[in-house]
């Protein structure tokens, strides 16, 4: 049955995602500006000065560019986030990490890259678990993770699952990381306060845990484990009802 025409969208409205608009029309004089070069004048801002930072009035001053003349290139703030994702993910090197049928292996590899450019952006991991990432880059980005974990033999459906299960642990992982390296104080105060909360009694399981649990070690070791974990979880067939 063809669409019913009052329900599509009518010429004189502009699509609410920045990847249906076009980037210019053809018509006129070349553009000063891009997306590409907006986004990364924004990122600028944001890896220096954090998120908060960015608005439309600072990515034209540090193009200079009129404030205005900007929103003929990205209409609103929230494509500008859009586009600052895109680029972001841009920075991952697919042909490195391959697929090559070792699916575990193969999302090891994938996981590390992801966070390696969530700690060179940090402003990213927040962002990453509002908005999804369906740019161009993004769409790559999924399209590699599927076929990682084609192997599988899970639908497609599952696997997307799985991926938004990844992206939000290591969107969290990097956000924690971010809080600990903050301060040495924080991160005393903090091994105190659980130590005593365990003493107290008042938390038996807590304090079991705590008796069998060793020192933590090497980070990147306390990662690959947890990353361990979480795939093994992702693979994992749904349980039927």
């Amino acid at each position: 049955m063809p669409p019913d025409p009052a329900a599509l969208p009518q010429p004189s409205e502009a699509p609410e995602l920045i990847w249906l608009r076009p980037e210019r029309t053809g018509r006129g004089p070349r553009p000063a500006h891009s997306r590409a070069s907006i986004a990364a004048a924004a990122i600028a801002i944001a890896d220096t000065e954090g998120l908060d930072a960015v608005s439309m009035r600072r990515v034209a001053a540090a193009l200079g560019a009129g404030t205005m003349s900007l929103y003929n290139y990205v209409p609103k703030k929230e494509h500008l986030l859009d586009l600052m994702i895109d680029a972001a993910v841009a920075e991952y090197d697919f042909a490195a990490i391959a697929p090559t049928g070792d699916c575990r292996a193969d999302l090891g590899r994938l996981a590390h890259q992801q966070l390696a450019v969530l700690r060179r952006h940090p402003w990213l991991a927040t962002l990453v678990v509002a908005r999804p990432g369906i740019g161009p880059n993004g769409l790559r980005y999924t399209d590699h993770f599927l076929a990682v974990t084609e192997p599988t033999g899970l639908d497609g459906a599952t696997r997307l699952e799985a991926m938004a299960l990844l992206n939000g642990f290591l969107c969290q992982y990097a956000q924690y990381e971010r809080t600990a390296s903050s301060g040495a104080k924080w991160q005393g105060e903090l091994v105190g306060y659980l130590g005593r909360a365990a003493a107290s009694g008042d938390y038996p399981h807590l304090a079991a845990a705590f008796a069998t649990a060793g020192p933590t070690g090497d980070p990147d070791a306390v990662l690959d484990r947890s990353l361990h974990r979480v795939i093994t979880a992702m693979l994992s067939p749904t349980p039927t009802s």
